[in-house]
């Protein structure tokens, strides 16, 4: 079977979101809808599409990030923000095609270094991050505060 991988477009946005909302649980269909379509727009972040028979099966989003990235040490990097394949389409080799293809725009954007993330508990993704050939940079947890509601 042919993978075809290809760029988002803006008539891809809705199909795009039903994958999108699957991985990204804590937004809105409206928060993603808006995001995808800006990022489509402005090409800030760039979102590459798996398709099978006419249908989007998986879809990776990935950026430039100018700021510290943990274990890297050039700027700007490459970044994955996101990568999704449907169940049924697992273990095809989709998701390996959508990472090639985000790296080699990182490097057509000048990059020497690319990096990602995955939530602690998510087994499922640090397989597929060491498999593909990063390395562990660090484990942290995030915490946050807010300021209004701290007492006069």
């Amino acid at each position: 079977m042919v993978k075809l991988i290809r760029k988002a477009t803006l008539e891809d946005v809705p199909q795009l979101v039903s994958l999108a909302i699957q991985m990204w649980k804590s937004h809105t269909i409206e928060d993603l809808t808006k995001n995808f379509c800006e990022h489509i727009r402005k090409g800030k972040n760039i979102i590459f599409l798996a398709i099978s028979e006419e249908n989007i099966v998986g879809f990776a989003q990935c950026g430039l990030r100018f700021d510290y990235v943990e274990g890297t040490d050039s700027s700007p990097v490459g970044y994955l923000e996101g990568i999704f394949v449907l169940e049924e389409y697992k273990k095809r080799g989709y998701a390996k095609e959508l990472l090639g293809e985000c790296q080699n725009w990182a490097k057509d954007q000048g990059c020497l270094e690319f990096a990602s993330d995955c939530e602690l508990d998510n087994e499922d993704s640090l397989k597929f991050h060491l498999k593909m050939g990063f390395a562990e940079a660090n484990r942290i947890i995030c915490f946050t505060k807010r300021l209004t509601d701290l007492e006069e």
